[in-house]
């Protein structure tokens, strides 16, 4: 397994709430970063893994204030820059006020998670977005995470592929990449559709 359970889990909100909370483009379509109401039905979906929260409109306003320095994260490594990559995750520790703390799972295992100043649940997923990209660069798994590669697209992924090798954000964006390629190379050779 490349990441354990627990990171894996973080790196995967970290990747929703980024591709939700961040403006951009997602396959062609711009993204709109939802607001009021909207926003904590967003949040409360992006951190949907067992149950669906709920989130009140100051944790979503929380989590979307740090987004962008998650995001930051991802095209630092995307771009190979793990230096900055690494000063961007410092400072979301700091600024979540991220502690480590040993919690005992169901099975008897112990197991490290951090948590923000308090308990509260905003401050509680922001520290944990920071603590998973920790994780992923404590590991040298840093460059595994990524900005599509699709043209018009800007949303970000982790790869927990076997070889290391994914470039898109989706399915969706790969097909649309290689039906491109396809036509480009057939264009390129004279036949037509």
């Amino acid at each position: 397994m490349l990441f354990d359970s627990h990171v894996e889990r973080l790196l995967t909100a970290g990747v929703r709430l980024t591709n939700t909370l961040t403006p951009g483009l997602d396959g062609g379509r711009e993204v709109v970063v939802p607001s009021g109401r909207a926003r904590s039905d967003a949040v409360a979906q992006a951190l949907t893994f067992d149950r669906r929260p709920t989130v009140s409109s100051a944790d979503a306003t929380l989590l979307l204030e740090v987004t962008p320095s998650v995001r930051a994260v991802f095209e630092a490594a995307d771009a190979g820059d793990f230096a900055r990559a690494a000063r961007h995750t410092n400072a979301l520790l700091r600024s979540t006020g991220a502690r480590p703390q040993l919690n005992e799972s169901a099975d008897g295992t112990w197991h490290l998670h951090f948590h923000g100043p308090d308990d509260r649940f905003g401050p509680g997923w922001a520290a944990g977005l920071a603590a998973g990209l920790t994780m992923a660069l404590g590991v040298d798994e840093i460059g595994r995470l990524g900005v599509c590669a699709a043209d018009r697209c800007d949303r970000v992924y982790v790869d927990t592929s076997r070889n290391g090798g994914r470039q898109f954000c989706s399915t969706r964006c790969q097909n649309r990449m290689k039906a491109a390629a396809h036509r480009a190379r057939r264009a390129g050779s004279g036949r037509s559709e």
